[in-house]
Formats: structure tokens, C-alpha cells, sequence
């Protein structure tokens, strides 16, 4: 009789193959999210309170983007404060995420939409 003997190796590399497929199915997707890396954030103000913004995010998400004394805010080639960001604009934000919050470091305001009241 012939009898096929498993190598040591073969059955280690099955082993570890099969710990690293099953860790991927087991972390969850928010876990693979790169928490403190820099991330982008693209929607509209829907809300401010205090140095922080409430976006509603171009997927339909609420993101809360937060604002410190380094926050660059920038409209075109202007340099703004946070007093001129207004309910409504549209911005992009970067920044550091953690726990689902974006800290910006900078923050493009949009180019106003056209007021339609003033075109009639």
C-alpha cells in the first residue's frame, strides 16, 4: 500500500491560511476603517454648534466635523473664520477620523449657489 503522508509545512501553511481568511470575515468592515488617518469628508452644513459642524454627506450620511484653532478655512483663494460658515454651504473637509468624527485640519467651502429670489 501507497500511503500519502502531510507534510509539517503543508499542514502549517493550510493552517495559517485558513487564520487569516477567518480573521478577515470576523473584523468588522468599521474596524478596517483606518481610524486617525486622513480622511475627506464631502456634503453640506446642516447644522453648527459651538466649533462644530453637523454635514450631511453626498451618500446621505451625517458626519460631525469638528474644529479646532488650527482648522485652515479657505473659499477659493480667501481665508475665512468659522463665522462664515453658514447653514446650507457646501464644503470638503480633511482631517484625522476617530469613532466616526472627522477633525478637520482643512476645510473648502464651496462657491455660493446662486440665489434664485434675485434672479426674478
Amino acid at each position: 500500500m501507497n500511503r500519502t503522508l502531510i507534510r509539517p509545512k503543508t499542514m502549517i501553511r493550510n493552517a495559517v491560511i485558513a487564520a487569516v481568511l477567518a480573521l478577515a470575515i470576523l473584523v468588522p468592515a468599521s474596524a478596517r476603517a483606518h481610524d486617525g488617518h486622513v480622511h475627506k469628508v464631502m456634503g453640506t452644513v446642516t447644522s453648527i454648534s459651538g466649533t462644530n459642524l453637523m454635514v450631511k454627506t453626498t451618500d446621505g450620511k451625517t458626519m460631525m466635523v469638528m474644529l479646532d484653532a488650527k482648522t485652515a478655512i479657505t473659499q477659493g483663494k480667501a481665508k475665512l473664520t468659522l463665522a462664515a460658515v453658514k447653514v446650507g454651504d457646501r464644503l470638503v473637509a480633511e482631517g484625522p477620523e476617530d469613532k466616526g468624527m472627522l477633525t478637520a485640519t482643512t476645510i473648502q467651502l464651496g462657491t455660493p449657489a446662486p440665489d434664485k429670489k434675485a434672479e426674478k
